[in-house]
């Protein structure tokens, strides 16, 4: 039987928590037995978990006879790891134990230098702060989770049930892992990653740049070379350049990039224009080159963001455009 052990800290995200319980707790082998034993392991006998506090049965010692180990996520990133649960990870890891997190989880795996060197992803809206606080790590802010082998890492919220399914095909095979899929009622595996879900802020502004910014995005449908822009700003392209870069951090033809995309995701999700229309309301020329260029930026096609972040409004307009394709 493969025993997995989850680890409770305080401030632990309740979902990460009870999702590999769930998931891992309810798996069949082809012969109808429980392949897994899963014991939730705290750092203390009441772990605190937000809205409630949680008793454990188990504690850190678990963790020496577990196969695997996955760390949910923590609600306070800059909170330290007690040493006992470092010392307890970096043991697990030097004994040759499977380790996964879920979410946040990450950055209790990176504080216990596990992941140095080594590629992960946490939830997008965190990526950065991982980054940052650890720049050791290689993180992929678009990825549902990445395999390294021993050790694991997924992204936020469902994506810890992505990683659960994943481990579940790597350690019993499809079969059993499209039951487990089922069970969940989720895909065993989902188009795009992590990307899709990012928020794209619109792009920075700027007081002296204002007016530039604003008749950019008046006139995104239209061909904006740097020769043009420079024109409408009244300066030289490396002026204009120069000025871009220091108050928004951008050159002029990435931000328009990537406000393109931003419009075209507020009419996917807003709009029943189609994706032709779309494209060439957003400046994109084409539709082969709006999904193409979409599709790098958001880690999906335009069809499958609109279908996954779309009103119900949006749908009937843009099947009947596919039609016409």
């Amino acid at each position: 039987m493969h025993r997995i052990a989850v680890l409770a800290l305080h401030g632990l995200i309740p979902f990460d928590l009870a999702v590999p319980c769930e998931v891992f707790g309810r798996v069949r082998a082809a012969d109808g037995t429980m392949p897994y034993r899963v014991r939730v392991c705290g750092e203390a006998r009441t772990v605190k978990a937000g809205l409630f506090d949680m008793r454990v049965q188990w504690g850190l010692r678990e963790l020496r006879d577990a196969d695997t180990i996955l760390v949910p996520g923590v609600a306070d990133l800059t909170a330290a790891v007690p040493d006992a649960v470092v010392a307890a990870l970096r043991a697990a890891c030097k004994r040759g134990t499977r380790i996964a997190s879920i979410c946040t989880g990450t950055f209790v795996l990176a504080a216990a230098g596990l992941l140095d060197g080594l590629r992960a992803t946490t939830h997008w809206a965190a990526a950065a702060e991982l980054a940052t606080a650890y720049p050791a790590i290689s993180v992929d802010p678009d990825v549902l989770f990445v395999d390294n082998g021993q050790l694991l890492s997924s992204a936020g919220a469902s994506a810890g049930l992505d990683l659960c399914l994943h481990m579940i095909r790597c350690d019993l095979g499809a079969a059993v892992a499209a039951t487990a899929a089922r069970l969940s009622v989720m895909p065993l595996a989902r188009e795009g990653g992590q990307a899709q879900f990012i928020v794209h802020d619109t792009p920075a502004s700027s007081a002296n740049l204002q007016s530039l910014l604003a008749w950019l995005t008046q006139h995104l449908h239209e061909p904006l070379s740097l020769g043009r822009i420079a024109d409408q700003a009244a300066m030289s392209s490396r002026t204009l350049s120069r000025h871009f870069l220091a108050q928004t951090g951008t050159t002029p033809l990435l931000w328009v990039a990537n406000a393109r995309v931003r419009r075209a995701q507020q009419l996917l999700e807003t709009s029943s224009l189609s994706i032709e229309r779309i494209a060439a309301d957003t400046g994109f020329g084409s539709a082969t080159a709006f999904r193409e260029r979409f599709g790098k930026r958001v880690g999906t096609s335009p069809q499958q963001y609109r279908r996954n972040f779309g009103g119900s409004g949006t749908q009937p307009a843009d099947r009947a455009a596919s039609g016409r394709r």
